[in-house]
């Protein structure tokens, strides 16, 4: 976030002046004017009415948020977003501006009015959000200044990301950089004159005026400029490019773009702030996997060590806050939004399961049980965040003091914890402390004469309290609303979760937020709503609310076999490719087309942030779906068509894309983890590798969709597939001794007129794991975390075959599910 006007705006201050529009038109009569330096909000009667309606709605117990208030607590001030269901515009319903929500009513209002828009967009749990609105639109003077010479539109990020990235696009292009809030100037069509971010009231009362006045003066050159900012606007949104080749070596590229800006020494990329951009930590994950990268896993699960040990984790609670402001991930920006905890959960989880390190399972567990004690809604969907401020300051909520912990633990529990955290009488924020790791558990727990498993059961102990004394203080404010992409997200996590640590209560957590959002979401067969909150599905559905939830269908799908959810998962891809596929240029819009609002472009989500973009998300449903649909070829079709389009910008800057390479992973060479499926999704395989002592076994369970075999190990005819199990070349240390394949069952088919030797059903194939010399491991190193197990088959229905394939699985060598520690 940066003070600062953009660098045009800089330069008309010096040649023009700055912005500007009309006079008021009230069309009734102020409500209050209680002295000269009184706000009226004006509005119609039948607005007015409706306003007080919804306000007395709120009941005798609503605390309105502001501080113009009457003498028996009523609202001086009440605009249109009182109507609104976005908790952040329900924070600024009783400032006395008068806002607009997005909408054609309010960009039709200034065309009547021959007014400039002011456009203010943010979110509820942020914090600089908030310092603007005690500063400039609390402020009497300010807001008589919007009210008689703009239409003031207020838009909650969340709620709309695509009007967000187009005029953050803008806000780019001139201030260099951005960030929310994010203020900007429009001509009465919606376009871009001006923009920034968080404005001083001083500042931003100065940038007003001279709009005011330059609009008035010189709106024709306003108009010229604004249409320049607008095709510029275009040009950065365009997805479209000379089409490239797109193979593992540009893959490769991004991982090593990626690699060279990890940070070495406390993980993550680049300077502070740090954010965890988990897409990028996704991709090396996947790169570890696939081609036993040791450079790209030693940077994630350094990283995810760093995070764990830092303030950015909430030692107490479980759960992430969104970044650190430091490069040691010490101090916190302090909301926790639901997208970090969903994918925060599963790149942990993976982490766990590519190193076999407990503590990263633990992680993984304490921020999905985070969510569902703390984020949880009573019919099963997730809210969106939590904010950052609480108690009057940034952070309180979560902050320690040494009294405070020696008030709330025995002694000895309470000077352990003071250790163990860093705590100190100075603090390390704001004469208070984030609680912190500064030392390693295990490290700790030497320095102790402690042993650190009982360390960790004590230290358990101790978050219990501190949580329960936690509890007592004024909370942050939460942001109920039910984002149904973020949800998507969520339940992947938890889907995927429940599967991998064999815990029933998270995958039952996945289905009933899934069940909700069919339900209550899903207003009709292929159309989605965004927002689900107090009841009510509202706001049009984005591309990625189609792409995350349909990928949370199928991750439900693969942990349970339940094809109800691959159905689901089915109707959202073919919804999505009707409703946001490009025709004409290629590529996914973010957005259905509207007539009614305005907007500069009609933004392409394709590079990745805090989350993967639309584009990234659509292609990995699109390839997931391909390996899970044997009657179905348009999927692969729709992800080779996708990437095409994309190809041109994703080969100028390959790091930018890292959730699309994941993806283009996927399609190219299939799933990866112990789990996969053949023959379109009609062949399932699932492998598993235990041992007992120095003994190890592995076993592969082969399940045939009806109608469908596979060729014996043995066939009848010399010229068919034979199905058999290895272990590729490249594996060392271990070897397959006594594979045992099942008794084949012998057909005849209406296409083969001699028998045939199949599995068909399910079956599975044992054998016996052996070090190639001494005895097994005892402790996963290195390569040793997961077995890489190849399977070749060659699978046919009654009326066809599909071709010969090969399938690598990567399963985990005794990578037990930890125990539950909450």
């Amino acid at each position: 976030m940066t003070i600062q006007l953009g660098r045009w705006a800089t330069l008309a201050l010096l040649a023009l002046g700055l912005l500007a529009t009309g006079t008021p038109a009230w069309t009734a009569e102020a409500t209050e004017a209680s002295d000269a330096t009184d706000v009226a909000l004006a509005h119609p009667l039948e607005l007015q009415q409706r306003l007080d309606a919804a306000l007395a709605a709120k009941g005798s117990d609503y605390e309105p948020r502001t501080e113009h208030l009457h003498p028996d607590g009523r609202p001086r001030f009440t605009n249109r977003l009182i109507l609104e269901d976005s908790p952040y515009l329900l924070q600024h319903a009783h400032n006395p501006v008068d806002w607009y929500p997005w909408g054609s009513e309010a960009f039709a209002q200034a065309r009547r009015d021959g007014k400039l828009v002011f456009l203010s967009i943010g979110y509820s749990t942020c914090h600089w959000c908030h310092v603007m609105e005690r500063e400039s639109f609390e402020d009497l003077e300010i807001a008589r200044l919007l009210n008689e010479h703009f239409i003031a539109i207020k838009v909650d990020r969340e709620v709309h990301p695509d009007v967000d990235q187009t005029y953050m696009t803008a806000v780019e292009l001139l201030a260099g950089r951005g960030g929310w809030p994010m203020s900007s100037i429009l001509t009465p069509d919606g376009k871009t004159i001006d923009g920034g971010t968080y404005f001083p009231p001083d500042a931003f009362a100065q940038l007003l005026e001279r709009a005011r006045d330059l609009w008035q003066e010189r709106p024709e050159a306003l108009r010229a400029r604004a249409e320049q900012v607008a095709r510029a606007v275009r040009r950065a949104l365009d997805t479209q490019g000379q089409a490239a080749a797109l193979d593992d070596a540009i893959t490769e590229q991004a991982v090593t773009e990626l690699l060279e800006r990890h940070d070495e020494l406390q993980g993550g990329f680049g300077f502070a702030p740090k954010f965890p951009q988990e897409p990028k930590l996704g991709l090396l994950l996947d790169q570890a996997l696939r081609a036993d990268d040791e450079a790209a896993l030693e940077a994630v699960i350094l990283t995810l060590n760093s995070m764990a040990r830092g303030g950015i984790h909430d030692q107490v609670g479980g759960g992430f806050h969104r970044y650190a402001i430091d490069n040691d991930w010490l101090v916190p920006h302090f909301e926790k939004m639901l997208y970090n905890q969903a994918q925060l959960a599963q790149v942990y989880l993976n982490g766990w399961r590519l190193s076999t390190d407990p503590a990263l399972a633990r992680v993984a567990r304490r921020t999905l049980d985070f969510v569902l004690r703390d984020l949880t809604s009573p019919e099963g969907g997730f809210y969106s965040a939590t904010d950052a401020d609480s108690d009057g300051g940034e952070g309180r909520f979560f902050l320690w003091t040494p009294a405070q912990i020696r008030a709330a633990l025995p002694a000895e529990d309470a000077e352990l914890a003071i250790r163990f955290y860093g705590v100190t009488e100075t603090g390390n924020f704001e004469g208070r402390n984030i609680l912190h790791v500064p030392v390693a558990l295990d490290a700790f727990a030497a320095a102790e004469g402690l042993s650190p498993d009982p360390l960790q059961r004590r230290l358990d102990r101790i978050h219990e309290t501190l949580y329960q004394v936690r509890e007592r203080r004024p909370h942050p404010h939460r942001d109920d609303k039910i984002l149904t992409g973020w949800n998507g997200l969520m339940i992947a996590a938890l889907a995927n979760a429940g599967d991998a640590l064999d815990e029933p209560r998270y995958l039952a957590a996945a289905e009933r937020a899934a069940d909700l959002l069919w339900t209550k979401a899903r207003v009709a067969p292929g159309e989605l709503k965004r927002v689900y909150l107090d009841g009510r599905a509202t706001q049009p559905g984005l591309l990625e609310d189609y792409a995350f939830l349909g990928s949370g269908m199928i991750a439900l799908y693969d942990a349970s076999a339940d094809p109800r959810w691959l159905n689901r998962a089915r109707e959202l891809a073919d919804a999505l490719w009707s409703r946001f596929s490009d025709p004409e240029g290629g590529g996914l819009f973010m957005g259905e087309a509207s007539a009614e609002t305005p907007l500069m472009a009609r933004p392409k989500d394709l590079s990745d942030g805090p989350i993967p973009s639309g584009t990234s998300a659509a292609l990995q449903l699109f390839a997931a779906l391909d390996q899970r649909t044997a009657d179905d070829m348009s999927y692969g079709k729709r992800a080779r068509e996708l990437l095409s389009a994309v190809s041109g910008r994703v080969k100028r800057s390959p790091s930018a894309v890292p959730a699309l390479f994941v993806g283009l992973n996927q399609l190219r060479h299939g799933d990866t983890g112990p789990r996969q499926y053949a023959a379109r999704g009609a062949v399932r395989l699932q492998g598993q590798v235990t041992r007992d002592g120095d003994a190890a076994s592995l076993r592969l369970t082969i399940d045939m969709a009806p109608g469908w075999h596979i060729n014996a190990h043995e066939p009848l005819q010399q010229a068919l597939i034979a199905t058999r199990l290895q272990l590729p070349e490249a594996v060392q240390g271990w070897r397959i001794e006594d594979l045992d394949y099942p008794q084949p069952q012998v057909l005849r088919l209406g296409f083969q007129r001699e028998p045939l030797a199949v599995f068909q059903g399910q079956t599975q194939i044992e054998g016996a794991l052996s070090p190639v010399s001494g005895p097994v491991p005892q402790e996963a190193s290195e390569t040793s975390a997961w077995l890489p197990v190849e399977l070749r088959l060659q699978a046919c229905s009654d009326d066809r075959c599909l071709p010969p394939e090969t399938r690598v699985l990567q399963i985990p060598i005794d990578n037990n599910p930890p125990d539950q520690e909450l």
